[in-house]
C-alpha cells in the first residue's frame, strides 16, 4: 500500500472504534499523514404513527458530542489531527467526507456482528467498504472472551 496523506477515522465512541483509532494513529505517524476523526450523529426527527406524532427523544447535544469528539487525540502531538462532526446517516456521510477531504485510507472499527444481528442491523463498515472511494481498513476489537487482553 502506498503511504496515505490523509486518513479518515470514523468513530462511534465504541471500543472497536478505539481499537481502530490506535491503528489510524500508528499509520498517521509512520506516514506523516493528516488524521481526520469523524463522528456522524443522527438527525432529530419526530415519528409519525397512526396515533399521532411521537416527539423525538433527546440525545446528547451537538456541543456535548463535539466536546467528546475533540477529546479523542493521538498520544503523539506531532500527528496532525482534524475533528469533524456532522449530522446525517452514517454511511453516506462517511463516504461524503472521504470524498470531500480526499481521504487516501479509511480506518474504522467493526463490531463483528454475525447472524441475525448483522442481517437486521447491517454493517456500516461493510457498506463503507463496498462503496468507498479509497481503501478501507477495518479493525475488530478483541476482548478477553475472544482471546485478547483487556
Amino acid at each position: 500500500m502506498i503511504p496515505a496523506q490523509t486518513i479518515l477515522h470514523p468513530t462511534d465512541f465504541s471500543d472497536s472504534a478505539s481499537a481502530a483509532f490506535r491503528v489510524a494513529c500508528t499509520l498517521a505517524k509512520q506516514w506523516n499523514a493528516r488524521l481526520i476523526i469523524l463522528h456522524v450523529y443522527p438527525p432529530v426527527s419526530a415519528l409519525y404513527t397512526g396515533e399521532g406524532i411521537v416527539p423525538p427523544t433527546a440525545g446528547p447535544s451537538r456541543e456535548t458530542l463535539l466536546e467528546r469528539l475533540q477529546q479523542i487525540r493521538p498520544q503523539d502531538p506531532s500527528v496532525q489531527v482534524e475533528h469533524v462532526l456532522v449530522e446525517g446517516v452514517e454511511v453516506p456521510e462517511i463516504l461524503r467526507v472521504a470524498r470531500s477531504r480526499n481521504a487516501d485510507l479509511i480506518v474504522m472499527g467493526t463490531h463483528g456482528r454475525t447472524g441475525l444481528g448483522r442481517i437486521l442491523l447491517g454493517s456500516i463498515a461493510e457498506h463503507v467498504l463496498r462503496q468507498a472511494p479509497c481503501p478501507v481498513l477495518t479493525v475488530r476489537s478483541v476482548g478477553p472472551e475472544q482471546g485478547g487482553t483487556s
